[in-house]
């Protein structure tokens, strides 16, 4: 019988990480699946144990889990500045990857975003570029880094900026290439096929995301 392994996700409540701790909690090779929250959760499953922490305390917080997932990730609309921003898409992906690396996590994915360039000059882009960086750099043994599109699903809190994407990904589908919104869901399911399969580290744009997901 395969070993079964142990699983952490950290970013549970958005719209990844929901849709991935529903599939994480069916996945039976998972033996134990962990989340780091702010707050409680209402969902419950066997081997699911939640813990509720300041994420200012991630660095120092012991990991103890193979795989790694990271969902982190905010606007500046909800964050209302540049420096809260950064802290919640860089210092606390960064500050996992580290505590992952000793802990002896085997595998660590994270949700990045479409254009991620350390170098870009828009600022989004660019702290999710230079996020990339560094948390490559911790030294998990294999790290994945998918950059999604536009993301559609369910949120309690629509924005407006999906809504839009949702109807013109409707209209023009295919037509929009790399650009064409994705579905949360084949985010969560890529994510644990990476995890589970042979998929090579590194980043994942969204089309290969897509891909992945459905087995192509």
């Amino acid at each position: 019988m395969p070993k079964r392994r142990r699983a952490l996700l950290v970013g549970a409540t958005g719209l990844i990480g929901a849709q991935l701790l529903e599939r994480l909690l069916d996945e039976t090779t998972y033996s134990s699946v962990t989340v780091w929250a702010r707050r409680p959760l209402a969902l419950r499953g066997p081997g699911l144990k939640v813990e509720t922490f300041d994420f200012e305390q991630l660095a120092s917080h012991k990991v103890e889990a193979d795989h790694v997932f990271c969902c982190l990730g905010t606007t500046m609309k909800q964050a209302r500045s540049e420096q809260a921003f950064r802290r919640v898409d860089y210092d606390y992906p960064v500050a996992l990857a580290q505590s992952a690396r000793r802990g002896g996590a085997t595998r660590l994915l994270v949700v990045s975003a479409l254009g991620a360039n350390p170098a870009s000059r828009i600022f989004y882009n660019r702290v999710k570029g230079e996020m990339e960086a560094a948390v490559a750099a911790a030294g998990v043994p294999k790290t994945y880094f998918f950059r999604p599109s536009l993301l559609t699903g369910h949120r309690d809190t629509p924005r407006l900026g999906e809504r839009v994407g949702q109807a013109v990904g409707f209209v023009l589908g295919p037509l929009l290439g790399r650009y064409r919104p994705i579905d949360a869901g084949l985010v969560a399911a890529a994510m644990i096929k990476a995890a589970l399969g042979a998929t090579h580290p590194g980043v994942i744009e969204s089309e290969q995301i897509r891909a992945l997901a459905q087995g192509k």
